[in-house]
């Protein structure tokens, strides 16, 4: 069971929300606002954020950006909900910090797939570290390094970049990564991949050309 704050200032979709995610198992709370929000935040964290972009009192894109400089929040799951659907909308949120996006309006069972495949960690164990020329990624310290300089990645696209790397030189369909990664099979419409391979490309500068586009099937790093 993980423990899931809502930031969502309509009722009618933060009940819809909490009533969903609690059928699934999850302790959920609500909050209208961000100081509501920030107040619960000083108490007890949790395991994951559903973050609504347009709030009355501050911006979903400031609350993320302030999350990802405390230390305490920095690797915090966040998903944010959105009305907004330009591609520049989007980007700007997953630049911000966040790991996912849902679309408003989006369906119960979409809600529970993207807060479960996000919720799922990779036990470190499984693999120490995985590297390609001047990059390198440790799951032991759950971080990336470019040139020994750390590379600030959100949970996503640490999870992204890794499954690129394991299977490095390997073309991986579309189909296969939103599975591994998102834990739902890809949907024509769905840009997320594509936003996600964007933000993690810009944060890796001219490394980013390591990942290439196989156009009609998919990406591979190499």
């Amino acid at each position: 069971m993980a423990v899931v704050y809502i930031v969502e200032d309509d009722e009618n979709i933060r009940e819809i929300e909490e009533f969903a995610l609690m059928n699934a198992g999850h302790k959920v709370l609500g909050f209208e606002n961000a100081k509501s929000f920030y107040k619960q935040m000083g108490e007890v964290l949790p395991d994951l954020v559903l973050l609504d972009v347009m709030l009355p009192d501050e911006s979903g894109n400031e609350i993320v950006r302030k999350l990802r400089k405390n230390p305490d929040t920095k690797k915090l799951p966040i998903i944010m909900v959105t009305a907004k659907t330009t591609e520049l909308d989007l980007v700007k949120g997953l630049e911000d910090g966040a790991d996912d996006y849902i679309k408003k309006p989006f369906s119960v069972m979409e809600l529970i797939s993207r807060v479960k495949a996000l919720l799922r960690r990779l036990e470190p164990e499984e693999i120490k570290q995985v590297s390609l020329d001047e990059l390198t990624l440790n799951n032991e310290k759950h971080e990336v390094t470019l040139d020994g300089k750390p590379v600030e990645l959100t949970f996503k696209e640490y999870e992204l970049l890794q499954y690129l790397l394991i299977n490095k030189g390997i073309v991986l369909s579309r189909d296969s990564i939103m599975d591994e990664i998102w834990g739902m099979a890809y949907e024509g419409e769905s840009r997320t991949l594509d936003m996600h391979i964007k933000t993690l490309r810009h944060k890796l500068g001219d490394f980013g050309n390591h990942i290439r586009t196989v156009r009609n099937v998919g990406y591979v790093i190499e």
